[in-house]
């Protein structure tokens, strides 16, 4: 355990317990894997990509400890790998305390895109099911697996990931490229704000299916995160901010832990939105 979590306050301490990571090596993932071994907690990075996470685990374990991390193959739209995966983690650690479903599939904006069939005109078929299998048929499995043994076993916690898109449209005025004609202008997705829109329904459902169960769910919707985007984006972004920022990746770290500790003993099926006031606006 690192010396920050023995001078923690006593409910945001997670000494003993075992929190898994769905994407646990993506750019938010692994925010949410090192805010949980922070405050004393054993974290499983789960993601397709085993490399990636065994890399990460690497790195937590430099700094907490040789069992603070281990990394997990998953693919989360197949519930033969998510029991799987929850034997494996049982098979370690003995039990499953936390999940944090934050696996997904988010397109980019880029000068490269196929504009056309980023609209949703075009949007292809096998991407919605794609994506919807990822962000959404994967927090459902997750949650099925991993969730109905917690409430098997005493309870536990599990947080949703969402985005501040499920609180309110793409403002697809921040793509906009010159010289295009309207209709070949690229925009976000139909399906990431209908996927994190939908995690809130799931949320809900989750919070009041298992309260006598000692399951706790909430969600955070995160604002947008600074990761290198082009400059004129970041610029109209941050002007619809009144923070006038993007997010730095880590910022996010505190209200995971509150989010999936003691802390929050009192709240459930709620949604917290952290996106720089935009919502606000």
């Amino acid at each position: 355990m690192s010396q920050q979590a023995l001078h923690l306050p006593k409910p945001f301490d997670l000494s003993g317990r075992v929190a898994v990571i769905t994407g646990g090596s993506g750019l938010l993932g692994v925010q949410h894997a090192h805010a949980l071994a922070e405050i004393g907690a054993n974290v499983v990075i789960a993601d397709i990509d085993l490399p990636r996470a065994e890399t990460e685990v690497d790195k937590i374990r430099a700094d907490y400890g040789e069992d603070s991390a281990m990394a997990l193959k998953l693919d989360v739209t197949r519930q033969d790998s998510v029991r799987a995966g929850l034997d494996t983690v049982l098979g370690h650690y003995g039990g499953v305390h936390v999940l944090v479903n934050n696996a997904a599939v988010d397109p980019k904006v880029t000068k490269d895109s196929v504009v056309e069939t980023s609209r949703l005109e075009h949007f292809p078929l096998e991407q919605w099911y794609y994506q919807l299998d990822v962000g959404l048929t994967g927090a459902f499995l997750c949650s099925q697996v991993f969730g109905g043994w917690m409430a098997d076993h005493g309870g536990g916690v599990i947080l949703n990931i969402a985005s501040d898109l499920s609180v309110f449209a793409p403002d697809q005025r921040l793509y906009r490229k010159p010289g295009l004609t309207a209709d070949r202008q690229p925009v976000k997705p139909v399906t990431y704000p209908v996927i994190k829109t939908a995690l809130l329904g799931l949320t809900r459902y989750l919070a009041t299916y298992w309260n006598e169960a000692n399951i706790r769910v909430n969600a955070l919707s995160p604002g947008g995160v600074y990761s290198g985007q082009g400059e004129e984006f970041v610029s109209r972004l941050s002007q619809l901010i009144p923070l006038g920022r993007m997010a730095r990746a880590d910022e996010y770290r505190a209200a995971v832990q509150f989010l999936c500790s003691e802390a929050s003993s009192y709240m459930t099926g709620q949604n917290i939105v952290m996106d720089g006031g935009r919502s606000a606006w």
